[in-house]
């Protein structure tokens, strides 16, 4: 299973000198994403667990375009591994002559990756894997509330 979202870098995600976003605002889309994969999959949003690795490749500018890409790689009992991909589709390429600049790159750059884990209790399992109805399925809420 996978899930994809693009996302555009502002002025509020810049957070070093030259409009630099930190790594933490990608961890947080890897996040985001694992969250889609664990209601697709669980019915649940689950929770974030542990990384296993995150290795950041390039470096992403407020104004640039991220393509943040997830998909389930394990499925346990409970647990959940996932592997996570972001890569800058658009850059922001400003002038003085002209701030709001940017390009469409030929080729995606692979700007950061990671694999962790997450973990959905099983009480909260519903959907595809459960065998429940999937989401949306009638007085389902995962049993929280």
């Amino acid at each position: 299973m996978e899930a994809t979202l693009r996302v555009r870098m502002s002025a509020k995600d810049a957070h070093y000198g030259g409009n630099l976003v930190d790594g933490a605002r990608i961890l947080g889309l890897f996040g985001d994403v694992a969250t889609e994969l664990l209601i697709r999959h669980d019915g649940d949003e689950g929770l974030f667990v542990a990384y296993d690795s995150v290795v950041f490749k390039a470096p992403v500018f407020a104004g640039d375009f991220l393509e943040v890409r997830g998909r389930i790689t394990r499925v346990g009992n409970t647990s959940r591994g996932m592997s996570f991909q972001a890569y800058k589709v658009i850059a922001a390429d400003p002038t003085p002559e002209q701030p709001s600049r940017a390009r469409v790159l030929p080729e995606p750059v692979l700007v950061a990756e990671a694999s962790g884990t997450c973990v959905v209790p099983k009480p909260f399992q519903r959907g595809a894997a459960s065998g429940e109805g999937g989401v949306g399925a009638p007085g389902g809420d995962g049993g929280r509330g």
